[in-house]
């Protein structure tokens, strides 16, 4: 008696609710007959109710999320999964939402996506017993994903000025000449002949010190500054040469006067 009384009221309201979204269609009165229809089991009328409502207020949650759950009273998963995750998308803590999408997940084996909205159902209520029975039998949480450890960018490989070696200007072939002459001149009457000097001796470190003369610190200047070169390591040899040659020509000269002055020396 008492549920044919509860089915008699049920009727009642859903006569003055679709009245009343009779006289206006453009009313949210879609809403609460759609509840209805969804107690009495009209699944199918609700969810047409529904669908005419949304396309007067598209993005309306809670008419989004009750089409959700029609679909998955009528066996639609897959247009309730997706109105469901469209909902979710633009109110991320809808848990009627989340409770309903856990069913589909499970159905469906998306345990992730399952655990997912579980995580949400807790966060708002760590003591919902029927998401953490649902969280416990599909493995417990979530396992946080650690992020892979970032590669550390290489230094940049900066040259050493101290290793580079400066490069020795080859001697010219005037040098080499003039060392020729030295070598070749004849000896002059009465003057000691000239042996050419050999050039000291250089020891390694000294040759080291030559072949890589150290490198002053590097002196930011303007791009336009011209840097003058090192001197050359030959040039004591190259003075020393000239000085040979210019005592030749001294002991020549001095010994035509003297051949002119003397008539005795033929």
């Amino acid at each position: 008696m008492a549920q044919n009384q509860t089915t008699s009221l049920n009727s009642v309201e859903l006569d003055r609710l679709a009245t009343q979204l009779a006289k206006d269609p453009h009313s949210k009165a879609f809403m609460p007959l759609a509840e209805e229809y969804g107690k009495a089991g009209m699944w199918q009328e609700a969810a047409a109710v529904l669908e005419d409502g949304l396309k007067l207020y598209p993005g309306f949650i809670t008419a989004m999320v009750a089409l959700g759950r029609a679909y998955d009273h009528l066996g639609q998963f897959t247009k309730a999964k997706a109105i469901l995750e469209e909902s979710v998308k633009l109110s991320p803590e809808n848990l009627r939402a989340h409770r309903t999408l856990i069913k589909i997940y499970q159905s469906q084996g998306l345990h992730e996506s399952a655990l997912q909205s579980c995580a949400v159902i807790l966060a708002a209520n760590p003591r919902d017993e029927e998401a953490r029975s649902i969280q416990s039998a599909l493995g417990g949480p979530l396992k946080e994903q650690k992020e892979p450890a970032r590669l550390k960018p290489l230094a940049p490989i900066t040259s050493n000025p101290s290793t580079q070696q400066t490069a020795i200007p080859p001697v010219s072939d005037e040098t080499t000449v003039s060392a020729k002459e030295a070598s070749t001149a004849p000896n002059l009457p009465g003057s000691t002949p000239i042996a050419p000097e050999t050039p000291p001796a250089i020891s390694p470190t000294q040759d080291q010190e030559k072949e890589h003369p150290a490198v002053p610190e590097l002196d930011l200047q303007p791009i336009d500054t011209v840097e003058t070169p090192p001197p050359s390591p030959h040039a004591d040899v190259v003075a020393q040469l000239e000085a040979w040659l210019r005592a030749i020509e001294s002991r020549r000269h001095d010994h035509d006067t003297t051949n002119q002055s003397d008539p005795r020396i033929s």
